[in-house]
């Protein structure tokens, strides 16, 4: 699949793959900056992406942001519809309490894939099939 994308600043890096095998593409920073402990920071990347219509893309934090130094999105998965034509832009946040982050242009700071999306129709109904959980919550099914 062919996705268009426009650089919005020369510095702006086109988004790859890492390895033959990724499942997510990288997004880049074009911008420095520092990201105080419990704080978090908008940074730009510098394009816009025509996501095809009946697709979504999802924007994750990088792993080793999370496991090495405390670093996520700030809304944990951002969704850009296939109608959005503004800026990618990411917001991380610093969950650590002794430590900034810094970031520099050009870095990798989250990661995203386009998938397919079926928007569904609603039925309103009295009744809703039975299951055998039925309307047990959060931890009803065990450890």
């Amino acid at each position: 699949m062919k996705v268009k994308i426009k650089k919005l600043r020369q510095d702006a890096i086109i988004p790859k793959y890492a390895t033959p095998g990724a499942a997510c593409f990288d997004l880049h920073a074009i911008e420095n900056g520092y990201i105080y402990p419990g704080e978090s920071m908008h940074f730009s990347t510098g394009l816009s992406i025509e996501i095809p219509e009946c697709y979504v893309m999802k924007i994750y934090s990088r792993s080793g942001h999370g496991f090495k130094s405390g670093i996520r999105l700030s809304n944990a998965t951002g969704i850009l519809d296939s109608d959005y034509r503004g800026e990618v832009r990411i917001k991380l946040h610093n969950d650590h309490i002794n430590y900034g982050f810094k970031v520099n242009s050009g870095d990798r700071i989250a990661q995203a894939m386009i998938i397919p999306v079926d928007q569904v129709q609603f039925e309103e109904v009295e009744e809703l099939s039975e299951t055998m959980r039925g309307i047990g919550g959060f931890g009803s099914t065990g450890s």
